[in-house]
């Protein structure tokens, strides 16, 4: 098998979850334990469409269950998988081999530079991810342009920056030196003027579209911006006059199919059938990352599930845990209602059996006959 040919007019990466091997005799805070066979297919479905897959993200759970020794594995893994299929990755880098508390600046380059090498040498394109320990360390923007500027000047190539706003991890508040929107997107842009060879792109994930649109026009123009704005993805996509954003989308991981038929459209010159394509999807993507947007994962993963993609629903760290029933229940019936499940029968089946085990004894199947 080799990955469907890629998108000509917009490079799109989807941030692909984790499954874990519900089997494992682990504890929510114990090491994770992944089902690997289940976990690298899933990201064979996603090359099948043509879709990059951005590996060891925040939607794989980096930070909220899966650990550093989880990751690396994960990224060595699929690596190599990508590279015998020739499919597009991306991988996070972090520093989150550290504790949460107490790292020193120089701790914090020194782990950001175990796992760039990690991550160059598997072949990986690097995403420098944001750090709770950089943004706890931190006195001010010079910390971050000394630290960034360090590791462009080290990475052995282009590297994808990385901005996750407070409403996915509230450890982020203040990155880039300031609470103050406009002061940090400076400093971000002055870290990217400063070597601009090194970057191939920056991932903004503020859930602000006018932010990301001006951050987008004041970028070297080599430089792309990939959205994580999984609010307004579909107007960022397709773009303006000035420009359009390429995609770095957690929510791309459920919308897998429909998400790489649309943008093939733009490959056409089609901005009118991309967004009749895509815009429907929007009342799905707002209702998964709604607040507390960093439990998105969940609906995620059980949508994975629903549609066969894996055996079971369980997250690493019991995460399956982090959405209320009636939210999986809508986040069900948006998905059914886009046509995402290749077998309907089997999602309504898997519906009835979770809202049986909460004491909910009709099944979807029922629900459905008798609307």
């Amino acid at each position: 098998m080799t990955a469907a040919v890629r998108p000509r007019s917009r490079t799109v990466f989807a941030a692909a979850h984790v499954v874990p091997d519900p089997y494992a005799d682990t504890t929510p805070d114990g090491p994770a334990a992944l089902d690997w066979d289940a976990t690298l297919a899933f990201r064979h479905h996603l090359w099948s469409h043509g879709l990059g897959v951005a590996e060891a993200m925040d939607t794989a759970q980096r930070g909220m269950g899966l650990d550093w020794p989880a990751a690396a594995e994960l990224i060595r893994r699929s690596a190599a998988e990508a590279h015998a299929v020739g499919g597009l990755l991306a991988c996070g880098v972090g520093t989150d081999q550290l504790p949460p508390h107490g790292a020193s600046l120089a701790q914090v380059r020194a782990a950001y530079e175990e796992q760039l090498e990690l991550v160059e040498n598997a072949g990986g394109r690097p995403v420098l991810m944001a750090s709770r320990q950089l943004a706890a360390a931190a006195t001010g923007p010079d910390d971050y342009l000394d630290l960034y500027g360090h590791l462009l000047r080290q990475a052995a190539g282009p590297v994808v920056l990385h901005w996750l706003g407070p409403m996915f991890d509230p450890a982020l508040e203040g990155y880039w030196g300031s609470t103050d929107l406009d002061t940090a997107t400076d400093t971000l842009v002055r870290i990217i003027a400063g070597r601009p060879h090194k970057v191939d792109g920056v991932k903004v994930s503020l859930l602000d579209a006018g932010r990301e649109i001006r951050l987008r026009r004041r970028l070297p123009g080599a430089v792309r911006c990939y959205t994580g704005d999984d609010f307004h993805y579909p107007e960022l996509i397709a773009g303006d006059d000035h420009g359009h954003s390429d995609a770095l989308l957690g929510v791309f991981d459920p919308l897998a199919p429909l998400a790489a038929a649309a943008v093939r459209l733009l490959d056409e010159g089609d901005r009118e059938g991309f967004r009749a394509a895509l815009d429907p999807t929007v009342a799905l993507s707002r209702h998964l990352f709604r607040a507390p947007t960093r439990y998105y994962k969940t609906g995620v993963v059980l949508l994975a599930w629903l549609a066969g993609h894996q055996s079971h629903f369980t997250m690493v760290g019991g995460l399956q845990s982090a959405r209320s029933l009636p939210h999986l229940r809508r986040a069900y019936q948006l998905a059914d209602g886009l046509g995402l499940f290749p077998d309907r029968e089997l999602a309504a089946a898997r519906m009835g059996r979770l809202l049986a085990v909460y004491g909910a004894e009709r099944t979807e199947k029922t629900e459905r006959a008798a609307t």
